[in-house]
């Protein structure tokens, strides 16, 4: 049999290509949805799988209808609404990270980075100090989340323009500032009320998710990683080399910032509702890049749909490891940290060839 020529090559290298994608987006949806069912059962109170699908079913077929077994309570009313915020968190943190380090072209970087986090951060502990809850604490988070972000640009922007180098330096400053007042507005907390609602805020949960809840970070969750996917050729582009991205007609300055208040966005949404949650937006992208190669067009969805799955197998360990419930942040900064070490050796050998 005569070689294949190079064009017919080329589409079959395609085919292997796609048909390899296809076989990874199941299975990752796969896992999502043994990782929703799980979620749903497991706890204090077991639920078998079939039940609380059924359950689920029910609720969405006849949301109006009176839930009367205990069951139905647990599952509709504590763990439905618990594992679609975790989801919608993780699958907003993941895909604001593969962004982020698309923009920056570098891998290191999260949404931290931007200091959107630690913004948020002062706004809530700010918000329990005064003794603000509810949905005006979720105002205030939200908003000073998204002045971090007016800070940085303000701060990044010299002669009219902000270079990538500015603006991570940028972030790096506002962030640390922020993270400095969180410290201070700890020392002043009065240690037997405040203090410890603080500390426990700025480890991250879900304990606290309800339907109302869910409804008021979804739209932000939502909308801000649909309007980044929409993005993604863009992204293409922005992660290739300044001179390179302009001669493609792209204008750098605005679509980055452009992707910074989506990012913004997404990420005032999650810590609004569920407070601080690190490692996701940093160790999911790599995870997804390993899958599906480094086309935004691909990576973006693998990554929202590994960090939505992350999450909640995160979040379903934190509420059932112990009889207390352990915080968020602990857990991904143990679970993340190892993943993270052998996703850079990986990456390493890779480069190396070693």
């Amino acid at each position: 049999m005569a070689p294949m020529t190079h064009e017919e090559m080329a589409p079959a290298a395609r085919r292997i290509h796609l048909a390899r994608q296809t076989l990874v987006f199941t299975l990752l949806l796969a896992l999502l949805v043994v990782a929703f069912t799980v979620s749903l059962c497991v706890g204090r109170f077991s639920v078998p799988a079939g039940r609380a699908l059924e359950l689920i079913w029910q609720g969405i077929s006849d949301p109006s209808r009176e839930l009367a077994g205990i069951d139905e309570r647990i599952v509709l009313l504590v763990r439905a609404p618990r594992v679609v915020l975790a989801a919608l968190a993780g699958a907003g943190l993941a895909i604001s990270g593969a962004g982020l380090q698309g923009v920056f072209r570098n891998p290191l970087v999260s949404p931290d980075i931007l200091g959107i986090s630690q913004g948020a951060a002062f706004g809530g502990a700010l918000a329990i100090m005064l003794g603000i809850w509810g949905f005006p604490l979720i105002a205030m988070v939200f908003l000073c989340g998204m002045a971090a972000v007016i800070l940085v640009g303000l701060l990044s922007r010299i002669n009219g323009r902000s270079e990538t180098v500015t603006v991570i330096l940028s972030g790096l400053v506002i962030s640390s500032m922020f993270s400095a007042v969180v410290s201070l507005l700890q020392f002043i907390a009065d240690p037997n009320t405040s203090l410890p609602a603080i500390v426990y805020w700025l480890m991250g949960s879900f304990a606290t998710a309800t339907w109302e809840r869910t409804l008021v970070a979804a739209p932000g969750l939502i909308l801000g990683s649909c309007f980044l996917w929409m993005l993604r050729f863009r992204l293409n582009i922005l992660s290739l080399d300044e001179a390179e991205a302009r001669s493609l007609g792209a204008n750098t300055i605005r679509e980055r910032w452009l992707v910074f208040c989506l990012i913004a966005v997404i990420v005032g949404s999650q810590v609004a509702v569920s407070g601080i949650i690190g490692w996701i937006g940093i160790v999911i992208p790599h995870a997804a890049r390993l899958l599906v190669g480094h086309d935004h067009r691909a990576l973006l969805p693998a990554a929202a749909i590994l960090g939505a799955g992350f999450m909640v197998c995160i979040d379903t360990l934190a509420r059932t490891a112990t009889a207390a419930e352990i915080p968020l942040g602990v857990i991904t900064a143990l679970v993340g940290a190892p993943i993270f070490a052998a996703l850079l050796r990986h990456h390493y050998r890779e480069r190396t060839g070693s």
